[in-house]
């Protein structure tokens, strides 16, 4: 195996690494943000709380569900197009353009198309992380107004 061999395979297994440690962080942060509104939705409907909590905690929930809404654009599958980057088309080819295929190396448009791809996630997944943050300061400030309602 040449050093460019070496090079690109191990590029390519760096950016798929990449990719899936992205959609684990990903994955993790969705149910810990679902978690949240499950919880906020069981305090807010079974207590009552001033206006102003309702007001604040509102908008926390609103970045909540934006920062949902980002996780999920970020994991979605990228089906579409001529070439759909981490997907492999062999369910759309015939044994022959299969092997055909396979006998071009293509790792290096991979790790391109790849690394384009784990930016993408990569970046949505940084929004949604910075709305969650912004999100708990929020509700913070709806309990600290709750609580301070209640005295």
């Amino acid at each position: 195996m040449s050093a460019l061999d070496k090079n690109l395979a191990s590029a390519h297994a760096e950016v798929k690494a990449e990719l899936a440690r992205t959609d684990n962080k990903t994955a993790l942060l969705l149910a810990f943000v679902g978690a949240l509104l499950a919880g906020i939705w069981s305090v807010a409907s079974d207590v009552r709380l001033p206006v102003a909590a309702y007001v604040v905690g509102g908008l926390g929930v609103v970045l909540l569900l934006a920062s949902a809404g980002l996780l999920l654009r970020a994991v979605r599958p990228n089906l579409g197009g001529r070439r759909p980057f981490g997907f492999p088309l062999w369910a759309t080819q015939s044994a022959e353009e299969i092997t055909a295929a396979l006998t071009e190396d293509t790792r290096a448009q991979d790790i391109a198309g790849l690394s384009r791809l784990a930016v993408t996630k990569y970046v949505a997944l940084r929004r949604a992380v910075d709305l969650t943050r912004a999100a708990g300061v929020l509700l913070i400030v709806a309990a600290v107004i709750a609580v301070g309602g209640a005295v």
